[in-house]
């Protein structure tokens, strides 16, 4: 890898898979809210601000996501579904990699190997859902997850050497789960280490697929 787009650079994930890149002498473009301005539920925010790169990148990176918003907490059972916590927790897990991906075909080199990473979760995988719970955040990521595997069909029809890939990077001690002091958590710096270990060893058949902090297969 020798270019890098790193969405979310600002959050906990984010900022140190920037680092640990930088670290190894990647260019590393590195976008947030704070920073930026990118509004990734904002389609125009989107258009703006990721219009406004050039690439080509080998590497783009979506670390962007919400567990649940300001003053809620993710669900235990359904009467505590509130529609509009869900719709914005959709917005920022679903729709806002949604629009990103939009413009990755522009920013994607024509040859050579390159890949496209977006951060979901374990949890939002259907056929390892043993647990309930956590409706808006699962639905928000199982969607996450179709969108990589749909957009990664599309992708490599004209970039035949692109990766396209789902990443869960396990639970990491950031503000993020702050409240969930009961789960074995990982620091920042050690997740991406993680992750960049998955990345190095993926190759074009990996693409479409879904894989954990590991490097091991998750079911959709």
């Amino acid at each position: 890898m020798t270019r890098a787009l790193v969405i979310g650079a600002s959050g906990g994930i984010g900022a140190a898979l920037s680092e640990a890149l930088a670290a190894r002498g990647v260019a590393v473009t590195g976008l947030s809210r704070s920073r930026d301005g990118l509004d990734i539920t904002d389609a125009a925010s989107v258009d703006r601000v990721i219009g406004a790169q050039s690439g080509p990148f080998d590497l783009i990176l979506v670390a962007s996501g919400i567990l649940a918003p300001p003053g809620h907490a993710p669900e235990k059972a359904l009467s505590q579904i509130d529609p509009a916590a869900m719709a914005e927790v959709m917005a920022v897990n679903a729709i806002g990699p949604a629009l990103i991906l939009r413009h990755v075909h522009r920013l994607l080199p024509r040859d050579g190997r390159s890949v496209v990473a977006v951060l979901t979760a374990r949890v939002g995988s259907i056929g390892d859902n043993r647990l309930g719970g956590w409706y808006s955040y699962r639905a928000s990521k199982a969607a996450a997850n179709q969108l990589v595997r749909t957009a990664a069909i599309e992708i490599t029809r004209k970039r035949k050497e692109a990766v396209v890939v789902a990443l869960h990077p396990g639970t990491v001690a950031t503000p993020f789960t702050s409240g969930y002091p009961g789960h074995r958590k990982v620091s920042p710096e050690e997740a991406a280490r993680n992750l960049l270990g998955v990345l190095d060893a993926l190759r074009p058949e990996h693409t479409g697929r879904f894989f954990d902090w590991a490097g091991t297969e998750v079911h959709w």
